[in-house]
């Protein structure tokens, strides 16, 4: 009886421990990322936690008002090809540009399907989400037409493996990609609600990057 208790407790404290411990991290690291003159003991003679959240999202609206702009979109050009020149910056900020152009990007087709594949044997089924096409090359190479797919770990979804398989081997599901990412992050343990009834086939529309 007491470890019943117990155990509905930790359900409940479980999740408002790591919830509260994310938010204060996230937000006292952001309020350290601000220079001592832009920190609000400075400016108004008193603390103000959350301060630097507010600054860092101020900061990112009006940058993308700016780069929104044609005069905006030539000065970012310009910088990204300053950037291009440096040997080390380049590779790393050309690597980090294209993932996030990818996911972040409003017309992107990254992480818009949800399907099951059988990854890592033949009979062991998983969540993976199509994120494109393989290229040309890459494609006349192949024996049938495919698709990319990510394949998450769990319960960590950033980490995963990229594979490139018939679609005939792939699976459409239902349900959103948020319900599946939550399936995954689970281990198993929420199960996704389908959002609509039946299956879609994957289409090259869905599965190429426009």
């Amino acid at each position: 009886m007491l470890k019943r208790f117990f155990v509905a407790g930790l359900l409940i404290w479980v999740p408002l421990s790591v919830t509260y411990w994310v938010i204060t991290t996230v937000v006292s690291t952001l309020d350290q990322i601000l220079p001592p003159h832009f920190q609000p003991q400075a400016l108004f003679g008193r603390e103000i936690p959350g301060f630097g959240v507010l600054v860092v999202l101020l900061v990112v609206l009006i940058t993308g008002f700016f780069a929104a702009n044609l005069l905006g979109r030539r000065l970012v050009d310009a910088w990204e090809a300053l950037l291009a020149r440096i040997p080390l910056v380049r590779s790393i900020y050309s690597s980090v540009k294209q993932v996030s152009d990818t996911i972040l990007a409003p017309n992107g087709q990254a992480f818009r399907q949800a399907v099951l594949v059988q990854y890592p044997r033949s009979g062991a089924w998983t969540i993976a989400f199509v994120t494109g096409s393989p290229s040309q090359e890459i494609a006349a190479l192949l024996s049938a037409p495919s698709v990319s797919i990510y394949v998450p770990t769990t319960p960590n979804p950033t980490s995963g493996f990229f594979l490139m398989v018939p679609k005939t081997d792939v699976l459409p599901l239902s349900i959103g990609v948020d319900a599946a990412l939550k399936y995954v992050v689970s281990m198993g343990t929420v199960p996704p609600v389908a959002a609509a009834p039946g299956r879609s086939p994957v289409s090259p529309q869905q599965s190429s990057p426009s």
